[in-house]
C-alpha cells in the first residue's frame, strides 16, 4: 500500500545519532555487550540541590499550565546568568523557554526562515541544524573545515559562502560533534564580515558553554554590532545532566522572542513546570557547582587521547570543550578488515559496532566524511575497555 506521508516528512533524514543508539540497543537485546559511545548525554546523575528543588516544586503543587515562554521567576534566573556567564544584557521580553534546546532552535528557524532562503552551517555541525533547516523549506550550505586547523572555519570561507540567498548562519562553540571552541577574536573576525551583510541573522548554539577546559567562552551576541540580530540558544541539558528534563532557552531581538512564544503556543505551549522549577535553582547557583563533572570530562577526554593516538590510523587533535572527540579515519578508507571493506565513514562506524562492540557516531552525519564522533560521556573503565576492543578490531 502507498502511504500518502507529506514531502515534509518523507525529504526529512532521521537522526543519525539516534539511529545507531538504536541499532546499539537492537544489538543489546541479542546479548552482545556494546559500549555505547554514541549518544551526548552526560553520564552523571543530576545534581541533589536541583532534584530537591524539583521535589520542592511537586509538594508545593506546580501542576497547572505554564505561560507559553517560561515563568517570570525562571525568565530572571536566565537573565542573572546572561549577565553573570556572558556579559549579555537582557530583559525578560527577549527570553523564551523551550521543551530543550532543540525546539528552542527550531523556533528560530521556523519564524525566520522561508522557502528558498539559504542557511550556513559551518562544518561540522550538529545533526540536527540541516534536517530543521529542510523543514523549513531553506536549503543548507555547509562551509568545510578539517582537524588540521582543528575544525575552525575563516573569515575568508565565510564571505565566499554567503550570497544573496543566505538568511541565517549557524555557530556552535563549544562545537558538537569536533569540541572545537571559537576564542574571542575569532569570533570577532567573522563578525567582521558580517558587519558588511546586514540582512544575515546568527544562531549561537552554547548548549556546551560551561563544559570547556581550555579557550574562555566567549558568546557571540556580546559583540556589539552583532547584538540585535544573534538569537543566544542555551540550556540546562549537558552543564547540568538534565538532558531529560528538557528545558531550553533563548535571548533574542524581542520581535524574534514574541515571534517565537506566538510559534510555541501552537505547538507545545509552555514547557514542564517542575523542570522549570528545578532550572530556576539550578541557574542561580554558581557554575563552580557542577566543576567536578567537567574535571571528570578532562580527566576522561585526555585518557581517550592517549589511548586513541596508540591506535594506527586514527588522527586527532585535542578539543577544549563538549565531551567528544573527532577522529580522522580516512586512513582505514580502501582497506579490507575482517572480510569487510571500508569506503567511508560510515562504513567505518558500523564496522567497530559489529566488530568491537562500540558504538560511534559516522561523521558524515555531521558534515565531515572523513572523522568519527566518539562520545567520551562513559566511565574511565568502559573508556578503556572500548578503545581496547577498536585497537584491536583494526590491528590486522
Amino acid at each position: 500500500m502507498n502511504h500518502p506521508l507529506s514531502d515534509r516528512i518523507t525529504s526529512l533524514p532521521a537522526s543519525a545519532t539516534l539511529a545507531m543508539a538504536a541499532k546499539a540497543r537492537e544489538l543489546k537485546t541479542q546479548g552482545i555487550d556494546i559500549i555505547g559511545l554514541s549518544l551526548g548525554e552526560p553520564d552523571f546523575n543530576t545534581p541533589e540541590f536541583i532534584k530537591d528543588a524539583a521535589i520542592k516544586a511537586i509538594n508545593d503543587n506546580f501542576n497547572s499550565y505554564s505561560p507559553v515562554d517560561g515563568y517570570v521567576e525562571l525568565k530572571e534566573a536566565i537573565i542573572t546568568k546572561f549577565k553573570r556567564d556572558n556579559n549579555l544584557t537582557y530583559t525578560p521580553s527577549q527570553i523564551v523557554v523551550s521543551t530543550g534546546a532543540k525546539q528552542s532552535i527550531a523556533n528560530i528557524a521556523q519564524v525566520l526562515l522561508n522557502p528558498g532562503d539559504e542557511v550556513l552551517l559551518p562544518a561540522p555541525y550538529w545533526v540536527s541544524y540541516s534536517a530543521i533547516a529542510t523543514l523549513c523549506e531553506a536549503t543548507y550550505k555547509e562551509i568545510p573545515s578539517t582537524i588540521d586547523n582543528d575544525f575552525k572555519i575563516t573569515p575568508e570561507q565565510l564571505e565566499a559562502a554567503i550570497t544573496p540567498k543566505t538568511k541565517m548562519v549557524f555557530f556552535n562553540s563549544p562545537n558538537n560533534p569536533s569540541g572545537t571552541i571559537y576564542s574571542e577574536s575569532e569570533y570577532r573576525a567573522l563578525a567582521e564580515v558580517l558587519e558588511k551583510h546586514p540582512n544575515i541573522f546568527v544562531l549561537s548554539d552554547e548548549i556546551y558553554e560551561h563544559i570547556n577546559y581550555g579557550e574562555k567562552h566567549f558568546s557571540f551576541a556580546a559583540i556589539p554590532s552583532m547584538y540585535d540580530r544573534t538569537i543566544t540558544v542555551n540550556g540546562v541539558a549537558k552543564a547540568f545532566a538534565m538532558t531529560g528534563w528538557r528545558i531550553g532557552y533563548i535571548g533574542a531581538p524581542e520581535w524574534i522572542a514574541k515571534a517565537c512564544t506566538k510559534m510555541q503556543g501552537q505547538i507545545t505551549s509552555g514547557t514542564n513546570c517542575i523542570a522549570q522549577q528545578a532550572t530556576i535553582t539550578a541557574l542561580n547557583e554558581s557554575p563552580e557547582r557542577i566543576t567536578y563533572m567537567v574535571d571528570e570530562f578532562k580527566v576522561r577526554r585526555d585518557l581517550i587521547l592517549d589511548l586513541l593516538n596508540d591506535i594506527e590510523g586514527f588522527k586527532t587533535n585535542v578539543p577544549e570543550g563538549a565531551f567528544y572527540v573527532f577522529p580522522n579515519v580516512a586512513d582505514f578508507f580502501g582497506k579490507t578488515l575482517r572480510g569487510k571493506t571500508i569506503n567511508n565513514a560510515t562504513d567505518f562506524s558500523l564496522y567497530l559496532l559489529e566488530e568491537a562492540h562500540v558504538a560511534t557516531v559516522t561523521g558524515e552525519a555531521f558534515g565531515n566524511s572523513d572523522c568519527i564522533r566518539i562520545s567520551y560521556a562513559a566511565s574511565q573503565e568502559q573508556i578503556k575497555e572500548a578503545m581496547k576492543r577498536i585497537k584491536a578490531a583494526v590491528t590486522e
